[in-house]
């Protein structure tokens, strides 16, 4: 290929060299004729002229320009930050029930509250970006908003600091939502900023492939890892280590921010460039006032020509392209409103699941990691073989397999409410809205029998260190009932006489001691976070001095004889010793929650009986796959199809402001789970899941409607093509998340 380079030196001798690339001629002349001198150059290739502001080291023998170094940095920088991110995801609706103390339903909302911020600040991200502080200022100030918020939770996670623990979760929640949304639309477009345009285009394209893997990459291992730290470290005396969770991200983020930083003297900064977002709002609201001033007075075809003057009929014009997509993009919030319960709904549901594979133990916030597992391994199986076979029969277009990908999802949700049907016949009863739980433990050596006014269906007998249950009881109001206890041996056990005090929703429970009858409240339903629950409740002297303590693998924790709290414990063996003698070995199952009586003293010894309030699990956690797998197909074929059919169907100068849009489809989809839960329609989550996927397919016909009346551009226009190929920065249709980098580039477009 020859070229003609022209050499500018600065006294301002003017050569041209035809020649071959690679030849001595260039090898041995030019470089070392001026290798003292500094100079600007232009190469005219098939006449077009590149322009190259550098020295001649960045041109290689071959004529290519060389790989940016700078793009180790970004990608380095973005599998850091979306480690951190996902690892603080997976980890987030357990922290929020089993540390803060939030109901399930309390814990969903915060949930997509959260993830709701992170696709609605893209918007405050890229008006930053293009219209005042560009790409790369952005992309560091708010990394270090999302630093300080990764650190913030992270402390207040650690007990010994004392922090307001669910406030300083609120906070770095909203600061981690700032910054990860804030920088979303602009750290793949900052990668494609580094890359000269179009002469780098297939290095580009491996730059996203890169990208893609880092950030998927950062998923796959965080959400592997963070629920290993959260379950199997003990640290502060608690059973698990939600601290060290949260700082290992913690410490990833601020890695991510020096990776960032470090790169700068090679980054390629560019100026801001100016904001379509902008653009498109001053154009729809110029319409608006132009119809409302004007509308009578001279009807127009198209109600944003009345923004021509101030506008310009290019950007209407594109505007108008951008609104008809737009209106396709209504429906879709209800994807992502399936799509994102698989951190909150489908993790709670694992909860009360069995995880055990061999010696291995899946923790139910590990589920999460089959979705970026499978995602590789499916877009290139959809590529190549699933959709030259949906194309046989007929399914060929983009909104074709959009609205498949959209009744997939409602598949999936269909098999979490089979799943969750099965769960709900295994899970013990619970006391309803008038309904209230009574139960007796007896720690004595005799049987005691109760005389009493509360409305029972037989008599109130409680054998010798047994306990009795009463599960059915219909209390409208709080009330108090009178009783009188005896014992089957009056000379070794007292008389009792005293209360029953019954709530509504409520379980209440007595203990039967030498000196008292001890009322606690119950928990009778199932432990969170794949864990086993244990009470002890101890019938000992007081004037004695025991030594009590119960022992499992790594864990020891004194007992004090007269506590009757619930210990939540890791699933395991565990014994129960008082002055270092065994009183009781008892094995903890996923689920379980069972109450030990130990009764004696040092003369006499002690004996002890055991009782399974809740049955452990029995469910296993892989019945939950098909669900996963179901729904990392829709999400190929909805989420990357999707992409694919945007960018190609919008004007080049509107990519960026569709990437926002579509986030907020994102942001308007976790809401849609916020209100639901809210509005609590259901008392049974099996039934809500019914209603998401009935939901969904109501939601598909809606879009299917919808994509009956939408003319598809030819991709083939020449038109279209000169379009695309004078937007300012390719790079800039690409985004910038899991869900979303890689479903925009071309390599992952399906061929016409």
């Amino acid at each position: 290929m020859c070229v003609s380079l022209f050499l500018f030196n600065q006294e301002g001798i003017h050569l041209k060299i035809s020649c071959k690339f690679g030849l001595p001629l260039i090898q041995n002349r030019c470089i070392q004729t001026f290798s003292n001198k500094a100079y600007t150059f232009s190469i005219d290739v098939k006449g077009s002229k590149l322009n190259v502001n550098d020295s001649l080291e960045e041109i290689d023998l071959q004529g290519t320009l060389k790989y940016p170094k700078s793009v180790g940095f970004i990608i380095g920088n973005e599998f850091c930050e979306r480690f951190n991110y996902y690892g603080m995801r997976t980890i987030l609706v357990l922290y929020l029930t089993d540390k803060l103390k939030y109901g399930e339903d309390q814990a969903t909302v915060l949930f997509h509250v959260f993830t709701s911020l992170v696709y609605v600040f893209p918007l405050i991200g890229a008006v930053l970006a293009d219209s005042w502080l560009g790409r790369f200022k952005t992309i560091w100030y708010l990394s270090v908003v999302y630093t300080f918020g990764a650190v913030v939770i992270a402390l207040g996670a650690v007990p010994p600091l004392n922090l307001p623990v669910k406030e300083a979760t609120v906070i770095g929640l909203l600061l981690i939502a700032t910054g990860t949304g804030g920088i979303k639309p602009c750290v793949s477009a900052f990668g494609g900023d580094q890359f000269k345009i179009p002469e780098q285009a297939k290095q580009l394209a491996t730059f996203f492939s890169l990208f893609y893997f880092a950030i998927n990459a950062g998923s796959l291992i965080s959400t592997t890892i963070t629920p290993i730290l959260r379950a199997d470290v003990h640290c502060f005396g608690d059973k698990d280590c939600f601290s060290l969770a949260f700082s290992v991200p913690a410490v990833l983020m601020v890695l991510s921010l020096v990776i960032f930083i470090a790169g700068k003297r090679l980054y390629v900064i560019k100026p801001p460039s100016g904001n379509m977002i902008l653009g498109v709002s001053q154009c729809i609201s110029e319409a608006i006032k132009g119809r409302l001033r004007e509308g009578k007075k001279t009807p127009s075809i198209h109600w944003l020509d009345y923004a021509e003057g101030k506008c310009g009929r290019k950007l209407i014009a594109d505007t108008k392209a951008l609104l008809k997509i737009l209106v396709l993009y209504l429906p879709l919030p209800v994807f992502w409103a399936l799509f994102d319960q698989q951190g909150s709904r489908w993790t709670f549901q694992a909860t009360r699941m069995v995880g055990d594979i061999g010696g291995f133990t899946i923790k139910p916030d590990q589920m999460q990691v089959i979705n970026p597992l499978l995602i590789l391994g499916f877009i290139p199986l959809f590529n190549y073989i699933v959709y030259p076979v949906l194309s046989l029969v007929g399914i060929r277009r983009p909104l074709q397999k959009l609205t498949l990908g959209g009744l997939l999802a409602a598949a999936a949700f269909l098999l979490s409410a089979f799943v969750e049907l099965e769960l709900e016949g295994m899970d013990p009863k619970l006391p309803g809205l008038q309904e209230a739980q009574l139960r007796i433990y007896n720690g004595m050596p005799c049987s005691y029998n109760f005389m009493s006014s509360v409305p029972l269906k037989g008599n109130l007998s409680v054998p010798i260190m047994g306990v009795l249950e009463e599960k059915d009881l219909i209390v409208a109001n709080s009330m108090a009932y009178n009783y009188t206890a005896s014992s089957s041996d009056p000379n070794k056990c007292p008389s009792f006489v005293g209360e029953f005090n019954l709530h509504p929703g409520k379980a209440t429970s007595y203990f039967i001691g030498t000196n008292e009858v001890q009322e606690f409240e119950d928990a009778p339903g199932k432990p969170k976070s794949g864990e086993s629950a244990l009470r002890i409740l101890m019938n000992i002297p007081q004037d004695e001095d025991q030594s009590i303590v119960l022992k499992g693998v790594d864990f020891s924790v004194n007992i004090n004889k007269t506590q009757t709290e619930m210990l939540h414990l890791a699933a395991g063996m565990y014994s129960l010793t008082v002055d270092g003698i065994e009183v009781a070995s008892l094995k903890c199952d996923i689920g379980g929650v069972t109450v030990v009586v130990v009764e004696g003293s040092q003369d006499k010894g002690y004996s002890a009986s055991l009782h399974t309030l809740v049955e452990a699990n029995s469910l296993h956690i892989m019945w939950q796959l098909p669900q996963y797998v179901v729904m990392t197909a829709a999400e190929v074929m909805f989420s990357v199809t999707g992409l694919e059919f945007s960018f190609t169907q919008a004007p080049a100068s509107m990519k960026s402001v569709l990437q926002a849009c579509w986030l907020l489809t994102v942001a308007f989809g976790n809401i849609i789970v916020v209100v639901i839960a809210k509005l609590k329609f259901f008392d049974s989550q099996a039934q809500e899941f019914i209603l998401f996927a009935a939901f969904m397919v109501a939601d598909m016909l809606i879009f299917i409607v919808l994509a009956m009346r939408f003319k598809y551009i030819d991709q083939n226009d020449d038109s279209d093509i000169e379009e695309d190929a004078g937007h300012p920065n390719p790079a800039e249709s690409q985004v910038g998340s899991k869900k979303d980098i890689g479903h925009s580039n071309d390599a992952f477009q399906s061929d016409k």
